[in-house]
C-alpha cells in the first residue's frame, strides 16, 4: 500500500490577538505562507490592537485540554509552536499533552511582554513554565526582555548573549535561540545554542520599521513550520530568520492602525507542501 500523503501539520498553542498581528493569527498566516497546514489550541483571548492590550480572558484548562485532544487524536502534528501561557494550570495542561501525544519538534516562545510593553504572564507562571516545559522544548526563543525576566539580571550587549544563552540552557532547555533585536545598533544579532555544539551567531542589518508587532510569534511559528517540513534546527532557524526579515521589510512602509503595526506575512507565499 502506498504511503498516504499529508500536509506538514503545525499546531499553535497560543493566545488570540484580536488585532491580527500576533498570537495565533500571526501563527496561522506564517504556517500558510510557508506551505504548512495550521491548527490551533487557544489558551486565552485578548482584546488588543496596534496600541496595546486592553484585556485578557483566559480559556479554562479543561477546555484547552479538549482542544488539544480533539486536534491531536484526529489530525496529529509534525511540529508545535507554544506561545502565550498565562497561568500555571495552562502550562501543566500543555506539558501533559506533549507527553500524552508524544509530540516532537516543540518550539517554545516564552511570551511574557507584548511589543507595547504590556505584561502577558502571571508572576507565578514563570517558574512552572521553566520546570514543566523547558525540558520538553526543542528550542526556546526568548527576546532580551523575556531572557532578563527569566534570569533575573540584565543582558548588557552582544558579548553577553552567549553567557545568557548558556544560563537559559542550564535551566533545562535543549536549545536556545536568544534574540538580540532589542539591543541598540545597526545590526541585529541572535544566538543559537543547542546541546554541546558551538554557539551559532546569526547577524543581519537592522530594518527600520515601526511595524514589528508579532515578530516573536512569527519567528517561532516559522521555525516550527520549517521543522515540520523536515529541516534540522539550525537550517530551520536560518530559513525562519530569512522569512521574517522579508516580512518586516515588506511591511515597513504600510500603515495599519496607529501603533506598532503587523508584518507582511504574505510577502512571499509558497504552495501547500506534501509529506509522505
Amino acid at each position: 500500500m502506498a504511503t498516504e500523503k499529508h500536509y506538514p501539520r503545525v499546531l499553535s498553542i497560543a493566545g488570540s490577538d484580536s488585532g491580527g498581528g500576533a498570537g495565533i493569527q500571526a501563527d496561522l498566516k506564517t504556517f500558510s505562507a510557508l506551505g504548512c497546514y495550521g491548527m490551533t489550541a487557544i489558551t486565552a483571548l485578548t482584546a488588543q490592537n496596534t496600541q496595546g492590550v486592553r484585556g485578557i480572558h483566559g480559556v479554562p484548562p479543561e477546555f484547552l485540554a479538549a482542544q488539544l485532544d480533539a486536534v491531536l487524536e484526529d489530525i496529529g502534528a509534525d511540529a508545535v509552536k507554544i506561545g502565550m501561557l498565562h497561568a500555571p494550570d495552562i502550562v501543566r495542561v500543555v506539558a501533559q499533552a506533549i507527553h500524552k501525544h508524544k509530540l516532537k519538534h516543540v518550539v517554545l516562545d516564552p511570551v511574557m511582554v507584548a511589543t507595547s510593553g504590556d505584561r502577558l504572564i502571571a508572576e507565578e507562571t514563570v517558574s512552572v513554565l521553566v520546570k514543566e516545559l523547558f525540558p520538553l522544548a526543542t528550542v526556546i526563543t526568548p527576546n532580551l526582555d523575556e531572557a532578563e525576566l527569566l534570569l533575573g539580571h540584565t543582558i548588557a550587549g552582544i558579548p553577553a548573549l552567549e553567557g545568557a544563552a548558556r544560563e537559559l540552557q542550564a535551566l533545562g532547555a535543549q536549545g536556545v535561540l536568544l534574540k538580540g533585536g532589542h539591543l541598540k545598533g545597526d545590526e541585529v544579532v541572535d544566538l543559537l545554542l543547542q546541546g554541546h555544539r558551538a554557539p551559532l551567531r546569526l547577524a543581519s542589518p537592522r530594518i527600520a520599521s515601526e511595524n514589528v508587532h508579532g515578530t516573536g510569534c512569527t519567528l517561532s511559528s516559522a521555525i516550527a513550520a520549517q521543522l515540520a517540513l523536515g529541516h534540522g534546527l539550525e537550517d530551520a532557524v536560518r530559513l525562519a530568520r530569512a522569512y521574517i526579515l522579508g516580512a518586516i521589510a515588506a511591511g515597513a512602509d504600510v500603515r495599519t492602525g496607529r501603533g506598532h503595526g503587523p508584518l507582511n506575512h504574505g510577502h512571499a507565499p509558497v504552495a501547500m507542501q506534501l509529506l509522505g
